[in-house]
């Protein structure tokens, strides 16, 4: 499994997914960008480091001789959380202008799953159509658009509900929200 984390703000996010993804007991491939590391600093004064000592497995978004820079290398899934709209631009424009984009080429071009998590509102025409390229090619666009069904309490309770979602995608068992059972 290939984690990154970009520049967009919900960092919460990709930490959040992280954990889960260890106790899953999965093997990390972790890449953190630049702008990540930067706003996993300012939202939730956690130095990138770490992350990074929590995985086997940690690549600079600049070192395109990764094992993941290449479709040959063998992973199930790659999930970007957040993904920032510069990264969802070069995903769906095909520009490998670092390793995170690459390796989602790599994933979209060997049809295994890749699920951008998109946090930007309001949307662009631009961002609009470049979500529709990646996923007429075959990628999963998730909007962390939390439900509010399962009454959430605090801002853990939302996080939760878009991580068991993604975790749903990736056939991975949770508990982290109650599913929808009709109205009570």
């Amino acid at each position: 499994m290939i984690l990154a984390i970009t520049g967009a703000s919900g960092v919460i996010y990709g930490v959040r997914l992280l954990e889960e993804l260890i106790k899953h007991r999965c093997k990390i491939f972790l890449i953190i960008t630049e702008h990540g590391k930067l706003l996993l600093r300012h939202e939730l004064n956690k130095d990138w480091r770490e992350l990074t000592k929590k995985v086997e497995y940690y690549f600079d978004e600049h070192d395109m001789s990764a094992p993941i820079a290449s479709g040959s290398f063998n992973v199930d899934a790659m999930v970007i959380a957040p993904c920032s709209l510069k990264t969802l631009a070069a995903i769906a424009h095909g520009l490998a202008l670092n390793l995170v984009a690459r390796a989602a080429e790599c994933i979209l071009k060997e049809r295994r799953k890749l699920i951008l998590l998109i946090r930007e509102t309001p949307l662009s025409s631009i961002s609009l159509w470049n979500m529709l390229k990646i996923s007429l090619a075959g990628g999963l666009i998730m909007p962390a658009a939390p439900a509010f069904y399962h009454k959430p309490k605090d801002i853990d309770n939302l996080v939760n509900y878009i991580v068991g979602k993604i975790l749903s995608q990736l056939g991975l068992e949770h508990e982290l929200f109650p599913p929808w059972t009709g109205y009570a």
